[in-house]
């Protein structure tokens, strides 16, 4: 029996790169930036949460503005600083913006992700890199950590037309490994996109946990496997393809 399948679909952001979970925290440090005082800064925080997590909650409004990252920021911190009723619209984008520029400077690797998607190459497995995303900022991230070499086939939602969690955008990716569905793995971070729909399909999935957070109570996904870091992949390939 293979150690490993045919193919394996990778996500990009929070997966191979630590990109934005954690959101508070990053909120955090950049409202600490601006001097608001500690009554007006905590205020902030929770208004910005709470709007982002509105925001983002509906699917409709996510597929549309996370083509355009920059500005859902700045309509974020406007919503949020409405409710508290501070106008300063000058200082609304400044804070959007540098929470933007905050999250480039503090883009990194774990520690483990070219080790293991070489590895992964040089046992022979298809990959796939499939990001959601507007088309420069998704493409900017594969040059800056030296990716694009590491996969067979790159798909990025701004420049496809289409993302996960879109039946299409998994066939499409399989298609392009020559992989059917039961032959492939898909590892990510987002339990909708990369445990719910694709095992819809048939896809192995496969959960990147790396903070330890656990399936949120109520949650419908049931990932096959639960990783806290990529090098598992290449400890378990085994043991994976057995449990099938």
């Amino acid at each position: 029996m293979a150690k490993f399948p045919k193919a394996i679909l990778f996500d990009l952001d929070d997966t191979i790169i630590a990109a934005y979970a954690q959101p508070e925290r990053a909120w955090e440090a950049v409202l600490a930036e601006f001097a608001l005082g500690p009554v007006l800064q905590a205020q902030a925080l929770a208004a910005i949460s709470a709007e982002a997590r509105r925001f983002w909650a509906d699917p409709d409004r996510h597929r549309i503005w996370r083509q355009q990252i920059l500005a859902a920021r700045r309509e974020i911190v406007r919503g949020a600083f409405d409710t508290l009723e501070l106008t300063d619209r000058a200082l609304q984008d400044r804070i959007a913006d540098r929470l933007s520029q905050y999250r480039s400077e503090n883009l990194r690797l774990f520690p483990d992700s070219l080790a293991t998607l070489d590895a992964l190459q040089t046992a022979g497995v298809r990959l796939a890199l499939i990001t959601n995303g507007a088309a420069v900022q998704q493409r900017a991230k594969i040059e800056r950590f030296d990716l694009a070499r590491r996969f067979h086939h790159v798909q990025i939602e701004g420049e496809h037309g289409f993302g996960k969690p879109e039946e299409r955008a998994y066939r499409h990716a399989l298609a392009a490994l020559g992989a059917a569905p039961d032959e492939a793995w898909i590892v990510g971070d987002n339990l909708d996109w990369e445990v719910v729909a694709p095992a819809r399909l048939g896809i192995f999935t496969i959960w990147f946990d790396p903070h330890g957070a656990g399936i949120p109570e109520g949650h419908p996904a049931r990932p096959h496997r639960i990783i806290r870091a990529l090098g598992e992949l290449i400890a378990d390939g085994e043991s994976d393809t057995a449990s099938r």
